[in-house]
């Protein structure tokens, strides 16, 4: 009887395996899909990927070895196939190994129109035909990635005593207080009072809020699911359904708040590189050739930290010619700013701390100079900002007179408040959109090609 194995097995098995172990290995049994498939006067190649691993395997059948050797060689590419066949290890580092094919057998034929032809296709066309996309090369990598960062993400948590916590999808609050939420209901009107919850109702921006609760009883604690937001953008980095990473720890400061965002990007980038070898070695030679490079450097370095009054005062100093060259304290410096602070001055990751109060939220714990608050966002070269977290806001009647600065109701936040009148504690924390992360780690450019099926405005396909 053949053995049932996965590609995967397979390579790991020519990997580890002496060369008494592999020829042991007699007869096995795949299962995949055809990617190409050469057909020659009496002998054909069959280039099949069964989603286990990011390289193909080839499936070598002869005119000799199959009594229906014309109808396999006419089976498409995405065709669905079994295999059974002799695993013969070869020469060939590219391809270590090969399946000698005594049986193929139809699992599910695919149409001629089939538009995952062998050829490049553009991302945009990709995009198109998202429910395929998957079977490309680039897109199995992006996914797989994406599999294994989010593992990273719950590991790395989980080993320094973390606890999760779902934080609710609908919601009557907006965390940020910029408004731009989706509203979920059952009417046909506004009438809000007599809905379903018998108030208005959102989609999440942002778990943070909640989790702060949690932090104020386990201590430590990070969300880790969909948000959302009603923004009519159409830039590379935006999407209406993304997913946020939000740790929030109790008897935190500033300081160790940013400790643990350099621990965890460097964990990550670790995890990814370890465990995704074949799909970074792609993405550094078909997406961005200097991807390694850049990411050995940020795990390699020290992150450093620079006040936002002293980058202001840099960028003003700059020879250079910035699209937006109105630089002033107190403006929302854009991505060209952050890349020439961490490209050109740091060379480096960098944390820029203590902004204006004016431009941040009104959860940030105010300092002592009445100015600025204890926030901080980390820049990356070739990204610009990657993390934004802050020290939360402790004091009740700073954070009461901030809400009322800003008009904000605080009867729908009563309950928030109420973490500061019992118990409340000095903390921290701080956000991380996960597709950000994706495309820093692979150096993909566009959000819509790092989630499954993008969300973005005028597009809602699948």
């Amino acid at each position: 009887m053949p053995t049932e194995m996965s590609v995967r097995e397979l390579y790991a098995l020519t990997r580890d395996a002496t060369e008494f172990e592999r020829d042991q290995t007699d007869f096995v049994q795949l299962q995949g899909w055809i990617r190409t498939n050469r057909a020659g006067k009496n002998v054909s190649f069959i280039a099949m990927n069964d989603g286990t691993y990011f390289q193909n395997v080839q499936i070598v059948y002869s005119a000799d070895s199959l009594a229906d050797y014309d109808k396999v060689s006419k089976y498409l590419t995405g065709t669905a196939i079994s295999v059974i066949g002799k695993y013969v290890p070869t020469p060939d580092a590219k391809q270590p190994f090969e399946i000698q094919a005594t049986e193929i057998n139809l699992e599910g034929a695919c149409d001629g129109s089939y538009p995952m032809q062998k050829k490049r296709h553009s991302f945009e066309y990709l995009r198109e035909v998202g429910h395929l996309r998957p079977r490309t090369n680039t897109f199995s990598a992006v996914f797989r990635v994406r599999s294994c960062l989010a593992m990273a993400i719950h590991q790395f948590f989980q080993e320094q005593g973390f606890v999760y916590v779902n934080t609710p999808i609908i919601t009557g609050n907006d965390a940020e207080g910029a408004g731009e939420t989706f509203t979920v209901t059952t009417r046909d009107d506004a009438n809000y009072e007599e809905d379903f919850f018998g108030k208005h109702a959102s989609l999440t921006v942002s778990g943070q809020l909640q989790a702060e609760a949690f932090a104020l009883a386990f201590r430590d604690v990070y969300t880790f699911g969909p948000t959302f937001r009603a923004e009519n953008s159409n830039t590379t980095t935006h999407a209406a359904e993304f997913w946020m990473i939000e740790p929030e720890m109790a008897f935190a400061d500033l300081d160790y708040d940013m400790d643990v965002i350099e621990d965890m990007i460097k964990y990550c980038i670790d995890y990814i590189l370890e465990t995704c070898p074949e799909e970074m070695k792609f993405f550094n030679e078909r997406i961005d050739t200097t991807l390694l490079e850049r990411l050995n450097h940020v795990r390699n370095s020290e992150f450093r930290r620079m006040p936002y009054t002293e980058a202001i005062e840099l960028l003003k100093q700059a020879d250079v010619k910035f699209e937006n060259n109105n630089i002033y304290w107190g403006m929302d410096l854009n991505t060209e700013h952050e890349r020439y602070i961490t490209e050109k001055v740091v060379k480096g990751p960098t944390f820029l701390i203590n902004y204006p109060a004016e431009i941040k939220a009104f959860y940030m714990r105010q300092n002592d100079d009445g100015k600025t608050v204890a926030a901080c966002d980390l820049l990356v070269p070739g990204v610009g900002e990657l993390v934004g977290g802050s020290q939360r806001e402790e004091r009740l009647e700073l954070l009461e007179a901030k809400m009322d600065k800003l008009g904000m109701n605080k009867d729908t936040l009563e309950w928030y408040l109420d973490l500061r009148r019992y118990g409340g504690c000095q903390h921290a924390g701080f956000g991380l959109g996960f597709e950000r992360l994706v495309m820093y780690i692979t150096g993909m450019e566009n959000i819509r090609d790092v989630i499954p099926f993008a969300r973005t405005p005028r597009n809602l396909l699948f």
